[in-house]
């Protein structure tokens, strides 16, 4: 069996708010940590039938950064329940509010 490990590493300032995030896995071909301004991070407990989520973004994440990534992760959280149940017709729903949210938060499609 392979196994892949991903590592995080939160540097914080005096009020615990991220300064830097950065990640690393084993099975990436780049060795070295790589930075990102913003993580979210969801697990599923399946013993309490409930999800244990990370959210964090370093103090320094543009406003206008922050709206793509949320626009960004609501299509490709559409992508992997499509892939996992193959609900085509509520996919298409979440991919109409996922319209909606760009166009409320004037994101350019494409950028």
């Amino acid at each position: 069996m392979k196994k892949a490990e991903i590592k995080l590493t939160i540097e914080l300032d005096d009020n615990n708010v991220p300064e830097n995030i950065k990640w690393e896995s084993t099975d990436s071909e780049n060795k070295e940590q790589l930075a990102t301004k913003a993580m979210i991070l969801a697990l599923w407990d399946h013993n309490y039938k409930n999800s244990l989520r990370i959210d964090l973004w370093t103090k320094d994440m543009p406003v206008d950064e922050m709206k793509r990534f949320f626009y960004e992760t609501l299509q490709t959280m559409g992508d992997s329940f499509l892939r996992a149940t193959g609900e085509k017709n509520i996919v298409e729903d979440l991919r109409d509010y996922c319209a909606h949210f760009a166009e409320k938060m004037e994101i350019k499609q494409g950028q």
